[in-house]
């Protein structure tokens, strides 16, 4: 009897061990199949904040060390660049007020406006709006933003970019600081993967077009444009052209109509079209024009200014437009 107890004990425990080793394998099976599940929903999904709340230690572009506590919450964009960063990003979850020329995307008509930044910014509403950090660009008022730091706001200033690094840089540290990094890091691999293959695409041109783009006509007999080593003048030439405004030194300057028809570009681009109110029908009537090889040839494209303006991830946007209209005269050759 004790024999059939001792067998039927070693039955029951060997079962019981064959059981836990079925149930075992079966929970780390379901184990593995629910991490693959979730790092494929973290590739998938652009809007993940994937950075652990830390303290972080940045120099903004004035060179000040800035320390922001955890990801902020509460975000306030002082520029239009800021703001379509924060958008590209999928950062805006946190964007709580912009300021009124943030106008891209559409759904910034959905944040509140902090109004005008001239004469200066509206810091009791800021104030207000208790904020975790504040976006200013290199353009914001220096006064605006000591005004800021008095008050104990975190405020955190891009640069004045002079070039395409200098947005990739804008972008990988408004990522950082917002928590965001892997989004930004996204981002501006793909805007150098667009603008390499501008580059690419240039080399095989058989010739380089002359370009003259407008920034303002006010004065139509003295247009302004952008001259050499301004940042419209490397997209230019980027995009496989060359600005006939580089003759001068000034980043941007007004150019004579003795100068325009002497250099007597193959392309008008009118960033005065947006806000200008620009088009090919006003140049066509402008008196003395019509002896530009580009105006007997309907080269004449209106441009949004915005493009090529805002030091953000639409300036990729604006490269390949220019790069477009290169190309089309260049195919017509």
């Amino acid at each position: 009897m004790k024999g059939f107890f001792f067998m039927l004990f070693a039955s029951t425990v060997t079962r019981s061990n064959i059981y836990s080793n079925i149930v075992s394998k079966m929970l780390v099976l379901i184990l593995i199949v629910a991490t693959l599940c979730g790092c494929q929903n973290m590739e998938n999904s652009p809007y993940l904040n994937t950075s652990a709340p830390e303290d972080i230690n940045i120099t903004d572009s004035l060179g000040r060390e800035i320390t922001i506590t955890s990801s902020p919450e509460k975000i306030v964009s002082l520029a239009a660049s800021n703001t379509e960063i924060l958008f590209a990003i999928n950062a805006d979850v946190n964007l709580v007020a912009r300021d009124e020329y943030s106008n891209y995307p559409p759904e910034t008509a959905d944040i509140p406006s902090i109004g005008s930044l001239y004469p200066q910014v509206n810091t009791e509403v800021i104030v207000n709006l208790e904020p975790d950090l504040v976006l200013a660009a290199g353009i914001t008022n220096s006064e605006d933003i000591t005004a800021l730091d008095k008050l104990g706001i975190t405020v955190f200033t891009t640069s004045i970019a002079s070039d395409l690094d200098d947005i990739y840089g804008d972008i990988k540290n408004v990522g950082t600081i917002t928590g965001y990094s892997d989004n930004a890091n996204a981002l501006v691999k793909d805007m150098q993967t667009r603008v390499q293959d501008i580059k690419d695409n240039v080399i095989k041109q058989s010739t380089i077009p002359s370009v003259y783009y407008e920034i303002d006509a006010s004065e139509p007999s003295k247009p302004w444009t952008p001259g050499d080593g301004s940042f419209i003048d490397i997209l230019i030439t980027t995009a496989g052209g060359t600005n006939i405004g580089a003759i001068s030194d000034e980043p941007y300057w007004q150019i004579s109509l003795e100068q325009l028809i002497y250099e007597d570009p193959d392309i008008i681009v009118l960033g005065s079209s947006k806000y200008g109110g620009q088009t090919k029908s006003t140049v066509l009537n402008r008196p003395g024009w019509e002896t530009l090889k580009a105006v007997k040839t309907g080269q004449i494209y209106e441009f949004d200014d915005d493009l090529v303006s805002r030091p953000g991830p639409r300036i990729v946007d604006g490269l390949e437009t220019l790069a477009n209209i290169i190309t089309t005269i260049e195919s017509k050759k």
